[in-house]
């Protein structure tokens, strides 16, 4: 089984050369294969005899387009080099590298760029941390406006490396070559749309020292949590699957319990119950078969309900609304020590009041799956969590204060664990933007959960089924189809 891929923020990358070096690897061995990766890969987008523009910053990143620029120059591209600044202001093993280099260098204002077939972006990589300014960001806009292909060494200058942000201006690339490991900008938003194909090269860095440096950070994939998904043995019954509990609303506002309890279902949860307020029995009634039912007046009701043992998983606030009797009953469930998921209603009806949830999820598993909006109204008021620039970052500080694994939902989702693991999901689909569609996630989740999977790993597995589902469904998806769908993608994982 592959082991889950590593992503390396630039502080990591940077400190992952450091002990690659200190362990006898030159500096500027590292800087050439890097340079070698870049060859080949615009060997594989254009013929020889292309013109290839290399645009090189004073860095490391510069470094490996001097690199690059000598071997296309030696296999019979037509290569023209531009440097940002003067070749004395190249730095470390960049000017060991720029010697092999022994053409011309244009400014990165000159005219002959908009000749290239294909240009390579070999400005900043990760050490950039200001926003572009003057003829760095000439240069990039010098770029973009040719409308040739660029191919982005390590990732697109202008992009922060971290937060997936564009530093003022950022180059558009068609594809990325990185080395060793990704970096959070190749997964989060925007870095990922400018990033186009990313390849991963290797440059002699050992998978030992990427974990050495890694901060537990991960691209979200099977390779994750595929060794924790329950697959029923021929002794296996329902009962050993787990009891799923699904919070409904009122009479008006059943269908998101609905479609959470379903998906708990199709998730392979043994069993599944919704919870209903007494007026909204018979609606509820109409629409559930396989799921069964059970009424529950507000927070007394779901007291009594958890003193069978058997509920062993939870989903409070899909359309549960938001007042303080929601507030009691997530209290009432914390205490029952369920696994647990909360959204919506559950989340806002603390806006304002996450004091009361520090650490209260410590003893009790749970997964927080707010988007952007309740994440900023319920974490509001506290800004060491809200203002880091990183999503990566809001997400782990709002873990670690809250006791809960956090799901910060979005095209570029993050899972954070309370231990600092966190994971990034980039398997997702414009599709999923259907109203119900987080109420199927929080309903996928807890039923994992029911089966046994810890929290870190049913919010990561469920998050990346949910988005494969409706990848798979494709265009006219609604949220009632994505429980349909989860049995194709299971069947793949299981295989």
């Amino acid at each position: 089984m592959p082991a889950p891929e590593i992503i390396l923020t630039a502080s990591e990358m940077r400190r992952a050369d450091a002990a690659t070096i200190a362990a006898g690897t030159p500096g500027i061995d590292l800087m050439r294969r890097a340079g070698r990766a870049v060859a080949e890969a615009v060997q594989a987008m254009s013929p020889k005899g292309s013109r290839i523009a290399v645009v090189s910053g004073p860095g490391q990143n510069g470094g490996d387009g001097f690199v690059a620029a000598t071997l296309l120059a030696e296999q019979g591209y037509r290569v023209s080099l531009f440097l940002l600044g003067s070749r004395k202001r190249l730095t470390g093993d960049a000017i060991e590298a720029a010697k092999g280099w022994a053409g011309k260098i244009g400014s990165v204002d000159d005219a002959a760029l908009d000749e290239a077939d294909l240009i390579v972006d070999a400005l900043f990589g990760t050490g950039l941390t200001r926003d572009l300014e003057g003829m760095a960001r000439l240069a990039v806009d010098r770029m973009n406006g040719t409308g040739k292909p660029i191919l982005a060494v390590d990732l697109p200058s202008g992009i922060d490396s971290d937060t997936g942000e564009v530093r003022g201006v950022a180059v558009k690339a068609v594809r990325t070559v990185t080395f060793a490991a990704r970096k959070p900008c190749h997964l989060l938003l925007p870095g990922r749309a400018y990033s186009g194909a990313v390849e991963v090269a290797d440059i002699g860095i050992l998978r030992e020292t990427l974990e050495a440096e890694s901060g537990g950070l991960f691209a979200n994939g099977p390779a994750l949590w595929r060794h924790a998904l329950p697959k029923p043995g021929l002794s296996s019954h329902k009962y050993e699957r787990g009891h799923t509990l699904v919070a409904s609303g009122g009479a008006t506002r059943t269908g998101a319990a609905r479609l959470a309890a379903r998906a708990a279902l199709r998730i392979g949860s043994g069993l599944v119950t919704v919870a209903s307020p007494p007026e909204a029995l018979g609606v509820n009634a109409a629409q559930l078969t396989a799921v069964m039912l059970r009424g529950c007046d507000g927070p007394e009701g779901l007291h009594a309900i958890l003193q069978d043992p058997r509920f062993n998983a939870l989903v409070l606030g899909p359309a549960l609304g938001v007042h303080a009797a929601t507030r009691a009953m997530v209290s009432v469930a914390v205490h029952a020590r369920r696994s647990l998921v909360l959204d919506a209603d559950a989340l806002t009806s603390f806006e304002g009041l996450a004091s009361e949830l520090h650490g209260a999820f410590r003893h009790a598993p749970t997964v927080l799956t707010p988007h952007g909006g309740e994440f900023n109204r319920l974490f509001k008021g506290h800004p060491d969590i809200l203002d880091p620039e990183s999503k990566i970052e809001r997400t782990r500080r709002a873990a670690a204060y809250t006791g809960a694994v956090v799901l910060l939902k979005g095209a570029d989702t993050v899972i954070a664990a309370p231990d600092g693991r966190a994971a990034i999901n980039e398997n997702g689909t414009p599709y999923l933007a259907t109203a119900g569609s987080g109420d199927t996630l929080c309903g996928l989740i807890a039923g994992l959960m029911a089966q046994g999977l810890p929290a870190f790993e049913a919010a990561c597995a469920g998050a990346w089924i949910h988005a494969e589902a409706g990848a798979q469904f494709g265009p006219g998806l609604i949220s009632e189809d994505l429980a349909e769908q989860v049995p194709a993608v299971l069947r793949e994982l299981l295989r």
